[in-house]
């Protein structure tokens, strides 16, 4: 792949899908043709027209650790001069207030990070601390709540702590806490005997300051996803995800899918959401104001007021970096940055395990909500993103994926037990770009295996279909799941 990753960088940037699909038919390792020796028989299987570019126009060719921070390959030099200026914002670090760095202050007064790249590294993946004393818990943060909803329908904060617990406080103010987590080791075995062992966290909050949680407390564990491809989720038309609604299980194929109506903060109302791991968030303009002020304690246009909770003076009280601290301006140039980060190739497309692997996904009943590709409509503002064949595996809709993943926190219409359907693509790319494979919305999964898993609910046949395969079709469909 390094031949083709230099020469598509270095090309003019407005590349056409049929173009990108011969330099990596001609250059990819593995991929020299659609099909070679034993998948070449007749009824022998074949890529899917188009499936290796993954982003459509806008894929990108590297296989390095700065896969997923790559810009739109069909982004003119206009926008990656915007995309530039949201990069540099991503990979700030914010500073107390006040300080000589004019609009560069502002941090906490509460704060899990000070820079949005310390959750997403090279925008990809976080994980869960190695260890209970692990001061490095910037991958995994613990959303708080109790029963009930606030004034726009989202979970009501709890009363101490607000909606999230705060690790890390400036200079006068107190942290909320810490959480500790240990792991429970849960034994399995697939069909054939071969054992299996999945972890299941314990997490214990300590020095908390401020007093003990609400009796009936919420948590839910969140660890930072990776970024890629965010745009081009914006632009599949909301038509087309309702269509996928099947809430009451209307086909009797054991799943259902349900959208989530969440509130738009621009907008003053309900919209569908469709980001975050509950799709509680309507925008990736509201996501990222959101984790300014939910992790950074940075205010914005969108949300203007510190997240202090009324108990917390000193919060309160604290100098702040203006009002908002990240203007209007910065808050466009991040959203854009976040809107063209752009996909990476699928790998070894051609290859006969891959193939293999990826009729095993299917046979299973995965694509039902991994389904594989979509359409994007037109996305005002992002021409570049608009009208593309794109491959994410995913419906966006919420599913019921059994107890055993439940966190018993609702987030507007999603319940306790649904999660929204996370894209897979860039999935074999999170070893290198993250130097881990943590996987699911806490990071317990050690792996593609054990994510599979931990799937039921509505995904149950799917995750027993994959205990009861063979051990050459669970290498191959991990060997597909790899290559995405």
């Amino acid at each position: 792949m390094t031949g083709v990753a230099n020469l598509v960088r270095s090309a003019a940037p407005l590349w056409t899908a049929a173009v990108l699909t011969a330099a990596l038919a001609a250059s990819c390792e593995g991929d020299s043709a659609p099909c070679e020796g034993e998948s070449c028989g007749e009824g022998a299987l074949a890529p899917y027209e188009g499936e290796e570019l993954a982003g459509g126009d806008t894929t990108v060719f590297d296989t390095s650790r700065d896969a997923f921070a790559r810009p739109a390959r069909n982004l003119g030099q206009e926008g990656r001069n915007t995309f530039g200026l949201g990069d540099h914002l991503f990979n700030r670090g914010w500073v107390t207030a006040p300080a000589s760095a004019e609009g560069n202050d502002g941090l906490g007064p509460l704060f899990h990070a000070a820079s949005c790249s310390a959750c997403h590294a090279h925008d990809g993946r976080g994980a869960p601390p190695a260890a209970p004393d692990d001061e490095r818990t910037f991958g995994l943060l613990f959303r708080l709540s109790v029963p009930g909803t606030d004034a726009e329908g989202g979970p009501a904060p709890e009363p101490t702590y607000g909606g999230q617990l705060q690790p890390f406080a400036i200079l006068g103010v107190e942290p909320e806490g810490r959480a500790a987590i240990t792991w429970e080791e849960l034994p399995g075995a697939y069909a054939d005997g071969e054992a299996f062992s999945l972890r299941r966290p314990v997490v214990d909050f300590e020095e908390l300051a401020y007093g003990p949680l609400a009796s009936d407390v919420q948590v839910s564990a969140r660890v930072g996803q990776h970024l890629v491809g965010l745009g081009l989720l914006a632009a599949i038309p909301e038509a087309d995800l309702l269509a996928r609604v099947d809430a009451s299980d209307a086909d009797r194929d054991g799943v259902s899918g349900r959208a989530n109506f969440v509130w738009d903060a621009a907008a003053g109302g309900p919209r569908f959401g469709r980001f975050g791991w509950k799709a509680n968030q309507p925008s990736l303009e509201q996501q990222i104001a959101g984790a300014f002020l939910g992790d950074m304690g940075i205010t914005s246009p969108l949300f203007a007021t510190e997240g202090c909770a009324p108990s917390q003076e000193a919060c309160l009280a604290a100098p702040t970096g203006g009002v908002p601290e990240v203007d209007e301006s910065k808050l466009a140039s991040i959203t854009f940055y976040m809107h063209t980060l752009a996909v990476p190739a699928r790998r070894d497309v051609g290859d006969a395990t891959v193939l293999a692997g990826r009729t095993a996904f299917e046979e299973a009943g995965c694509a039902t909500c991994h389904v594989p590709r979509h359409v994007t409509g037109e996305l005002p503002g992002y021409p570049e993103l608009s009208n593309q064949v794109v491959w994410p595996y995913t419906d966006l809709l919420l599913h019921d994926l059994g107890e055993g993943l439940a966190d018993g926190r609702p987030d507007f219409l999603a319940d306790g037990r649904e999660w929204r359907t996370p894209p897979l693509w860039g999935l074999g790319l999170l070893q290198t770009v993250s130097q881990h494979e943590m996987l699911l919305h806490d990071g317990r999964a050690r792996g593609f295996a054990e994510a599979i898993l931990w799937h039921g609910g509505e995904a149950e046949a799917s995750r027993e279909a994959f205990r009861a395969m063979s051990i050459e079709e669970r290498a191959a469909l991990l060997a597909f799941l790899r290559s995405l």
